[in-house]
């Protein structure tokens, strides 16, 4: 075996020598750091790629090019860069490149996130937007919601540390799943144990598609998986699939009709229906994989992010429960009508997209035919990789970047009409162009009302030995950008009691 391995990159490399000798330098490509035989640019990724693509962006400029194995991939880390791709070139770069991630836990891309562009594509997201995240379906579930999040208030009122990722997550999983599938999927006895499995496969999924997996950039060698990438997203998928087997198997014992899953079942099962606009289960488990993935932990840890930051800078939390109180008083919860009113925690939900975005490298594009950005050739079949999380750091554009401060978003302030749905490039958490996320209404909605919430019910306490000032914020990187260490916070309840009744709906 050993033998055949040499053999075979021993021929690879001497492919890849022959190709640039015989096709040469025809075209200006944008500047880039020198990378290794075979694997290009790949061992130099390191293990948080979006701070690594930041440094070399430093040394390259806003648009560089790596080679990873035989994938010319190009980098934007400025907001200009990225409206070039985005804007300017968006229907270039439609599509999504090949990669194991989709092949191997997204059903061989017949999902939403990695289907190719065109009419599938367009009707697996008619669904989404009409049932999901269209205006009237969001205010249709709201009641949902907010029973959710209330429930999640009750669940803090227990005078002891809890991990909050992990309750906010609950939270976000059981909403998610009353609109899709008819009812809470964490409820009753084992909900913690339940929960906490959800969460750590969702993680790992996460965790493995943001792998960069040298079987996707190096032709021949994939089935060596020389990572063991391949084999732990098999694994991963089969857990999954008997999840959402089981939750599609529950509905068939009754639902009462209004959720996504039912209509999604409906145009299966309806005779008259268009061939075209059926969807067979594998393509409806797909979907649910993608709703109940990007859905939920996006959502979390975007929340824990902002507790966190409020909790390490106690005058901006001060100001916002201020604001709240202002609001709504103690007498009751906030409610998502009252988002429109608080202007300084839509300020801090701002804040906490640019600083820790929930996708910090935007998920891959690839070119569909060449182009020019910047006065630099770039070739068809060329991957794109935004770099979110550099472009939100960029000094030329923000003072004190490094800094957590909302104000630059309220008036007057330097980005006061900036808003974080792909219209302004400095901050695009949700991405931007024709596959900016299908879920950015819901999931900006959720964020804003579950911090709102944590904000006004609760002061926050640290366990015993934890200093606010100087509480952990490193990252550990996936395909979502989450804390390496988890927080840990002691709620403390700041309204009047009653105001944490859950009214059913």
């Amino acid at each position: 075996m050993s033998i055949l391995i040499i053999i075979i990159l021993f021929t690879l490399v001497f492919a890849s020598l022959l190709y640039h000798l015989l096709s040469g330098p025809a075209h200006r490509l944008p500047p880039g750091p020198r990378g290794w035989p075979i694997l290009g640019n790949l061992p130099q990724l390191g293990p948080k790629p979006h701070q690594t693509l930041h440094a070399l962006s430093k040394a390259h400029g806003p648009l560089f090019l790596l080679r990873l194995g035989s994938v010319d991939v190009v980098v934007a880390a400025s907001a200009a860069v990225a409206a070039a791709f985005l804007r300017q070139h968006d229907a270039i770069f439609s599509n999504r490149p090949p990669n194991s991630g989709a092949e191997h836990i997204a059903y061989n891309y017949q999902d939403l996130v990695f289907a190719p562009y065109g009419p599938r594509w367009r009707h697996l997201r008619k669904l989404c937007s009409l049932h999901l995240f269209s205006s009237k379906a969001l205010d249709d579930l709201r009641p949902i919601r907010e029973q959710e999040i209330q429930r999640l208030t009750r669940s803090l009122l227990v005078g002891r540390p809890v991990n909050l990722g992990e309750a906010v997550n609950v939270c976000a999983t059981n909403a998610l799943a009353r609109a899709t599938v008819g009812w809470r999927v964490f409820v009753g006895e084992g909900e913690d144990t339940a929960a906490e499995e959800f969460k750590e496969m969702v993680l790992e999924i996460m965790k493995l598609a943001g792998v960069f997996n040298i079987g996707d950039f190096v032709p021949g060698i994939g089935w060596m998986d020389l990572q063991g990438v391949v084999g732990k997203m098999k694994k991963l998928h089969k857990r999954m699939d008997a999840f959402l087997d089981k939750l599609i198997n529950e509905h068939k014992r009754g639902s009462g009709g209004r959720d996504l899953l039912s209509v999604l079942v409906s145009l299966k099962d309806d005779e008259g229906e268009d061939e075209a606009n059926k969807l067979s289960h594998t393509e409806i488990k797909a979907l649910l994989l993608n709703l109940f993935t990007a859905g939920t932990d996006t959502t979390s840890s975007t929340v824990e992010w902002a507790l966190a930051e409020l909790i390490r800078h106690p005058t901006l939390l001060h100001k916002a429960q201020q604001e709240l109180d202002n609001v709504v008083g103690r007498q009751r919860l906030v409610s998502e009508t009252d988002l429109p009113n608080l202007p300084f925690l839509q300020a801090i939900i701002k804040e906490t997209f640019r600083l820790h975005p929930s996708t910090p490298l935007s998920l891959p594009r690839i070119s569909s035919e060449p182009c020019e950005i910047n006065g630099y050739y770039i070739p068809k079949n060329a991957t794109l990789l935004v770099n979110v999380w550099a472009i939100a750091r960029d000094p030329a554009v923000w003072s004190d970047p490094l800094e957590f401060k909302p104000e630059r978003f309220m008036p007057g302030g330097e980005k006061a009409n900036v808003d974080v749905k792909g219209n302004d490039f400095e901050v695009i958490p949700f991405g931007a162009g024709r596959r900016i996320c299908a879920g950015m209404s819901l999931g900006l909605r959720m964020v804003q009302f579950m911090t709102a919430t944590l904000v006004h019910g609760f002061e926050w306490g640290l366990p015993e030995g934890v200093n606010a000032e100087k509480l952990d914020m490193e990252e550990s990187y996936g395909l979502t950008l989450q804390r390496k260490v988890p927080l840990t916070v002691q709620p403390i309840p700041r309204l009047v009691r009653g105001a944490y009744e859950v009214v059913e709906c």
